[in-house]
């Protein structure tokens, strides 16, 4: 998981850079890229002082040179606080968060490119969906999550996905997909 957090944070800089700081970002209609580096950036930088149990309070700087030099510096202590621990769970969280984020910027390049990700890295970003951020964030819904590889079944199913990993994996976390979901809608992030 560390490497992809590297494969996955190299990938979002550079559709960052080609997009330029004021695109629109179309995965978040409410954020511009320079937002969207702020908040990696930002989530980074609390995270390390999690992990090294130190809890941080980011203060971003305002001017794109400066924020994207800021996550840089971030990205290189965010690596050496969860080296220490690889298998903490903040290190497969930073993967996903990283992972989705690629892709928001990725949307919002003038010709958007295509990342697909693997299904072992997909089905474990639904895993970690649906076993913690869907609990972590307050979510008391019912919903059965299918892939070729894996079945998940969490409280009496009201909305069922099904799909390929990727699909799926984009799908719980609210990025265009082409999986198939029935039922209740699934709470936004």
């Amino acid at each position: 998981m560390l490497e992809a957090i590297d494969v996955h944070a190299d990938g979002l800089k550079r559709a960052a850079l080609a997009a330029g700081p004021a695109a629109p970002v179309p995965n978040c209609p409410k954020w511009t890229v320079h937002d969207l580096v702020t908040h990696i950036a930002f989530v980074h930088c609390s995270v390390i002082g999690l992990a090294v149990d130190r809890p941080a309070k980011p203060e971003p700087p305002a001017a794109w040179e400066d924020v994207l030099g800021w996550w840089d510096g971030q990205r290189l202590a965010l690596r050496e606080a969860l080296s220490r621990n690889p298998d903490a769970p903040w290190t497969r969280r930073m993967a996903h968060e990283t992972a989705i984020h690629r892709l928001d910027a990725e949307s919002a390049l003038a010709q958007p490119v295509h990342t697909r990700f693997s299904p072992e890295f997909a089905n474990d970003g639904i895993d970690e969906f649906l076993t913690f951020l869907l609990p972590h964030r307050g979510f008391a819904v019912g919903v059965r999550v299918t892939t070729p590889e894996r079945t998940w079944t969490v409280g009496t199913p009201g909305t069922e996905v099904s799909g390929d990993a990727d699909d799926v994996y984009r799908a719980l976390y609210g990025r265009p997909n082409r999986a198939a979901v029935t039922g209740d809608r699934l709470p936004a992030l």
